[in-house]
């Protein structure tokens, strides 16, 4: 059964919006973890709308599970991520305009750039997953660059309009993460599940690791975290 990475970065959100020091995102990995997660995910983005560096440093040192760190792969993120020694860096697209992250990495356009950050953080210990789009072509380029792991964006899935657009994108993700499993890549996957369509993502052969935030931290807030992250492990683990 996949593991399951909880992303705090809305915690952090609802701080920011006015500036105070809570709710505090510390905490909530923590509940989480005591939940029974298995890793804690955050997006330290390039206009620190959410999580700051500071709530980065404090997870590094006191989570006792995994930390996973989404980031740009720009110059900057990276002497952070050298620095901070996350378990995990996950490199995603970034957009300042965007509300959440809207697609994949085009690995095979920034072939070059990707496989220089990918080796830096490597050889410093770093596992790296690139977030990308259920296609055969990317997970191809992702494979020659020689990253480890792959996340693959579950949004199109999410954002189906009916059940048979749902089911075209889900046998997409049931194909790309086989593929990607026999070319020796870690299959992760992510981005808009929730406690109504995750189980069927939880359920393709193979996939290690769901990473999901905004619908546990929703539930959260009427429920608690603890609830929240115990009943959709309770879907994960089925």
């Amino acid at each position: 059964m996949p593991k399951l990475g909880v992303n705090v970065d809305h915690v952090a959100t609802v701080r920011q919006a006015r500036l105070a020091k809570e709710p505090n995102p510390i905490i909530a990995a923590t509940i989480a973890e005591l939940a029974g997660v298995d890793s804690i995910v955050v997006h330290l983005r390039e206009d620190r709308r959410h999580i700051q560096e500071r709530d980065v440093r404090i997870l590094r040192e006191v989570i006792t599970t995994k930390l996973n760190l989404e980031m740009a792969a720009t110059d900057s993120m990276v002497r952070f991520a050298l620095s901070l020694k996350p378990d995990q860096v996950t490199l995603v697209p970034e957009h300042r305009e965007e509300l959440t992250t809207e697609g994949g990495l085009n690995v095979i356009e920034n072939k070059d750039h990707l496989s220089s950050v990918v080796n830096l953080l490597q050889e410093a210990g770093i596992v790296v997953s690139l977030f990308i789009d259920p296609d055969i072509a990317q997970i191809k380029a992702a494979s020659k660059i020689k990253v480890r792991a792959i996340e693959l964006h579950t949004g199109n899935y999410a954002n189906a309009k009916n059940p048979l657009q749902a089911q075209e994108e889900l046998e997409k993700l049931e194909d790309t993460a086989s593929f990607a499993i026999k070319q020796g890549l870690v299959v992760n996957a992510g981005h808009g599940l929730n406690y109504q369509n995750v189980v069927q993502v939880a359920s393709i052969h193979g996939i290690e690791e769901l990473n999901i935030g905004h619908s546990i931290i929703a539930r959260a807030i009427l429920t608690g975290m603890d609830e929240a992250v115990r009943a959709m492990l309770e879907l994960v683990r089925r």
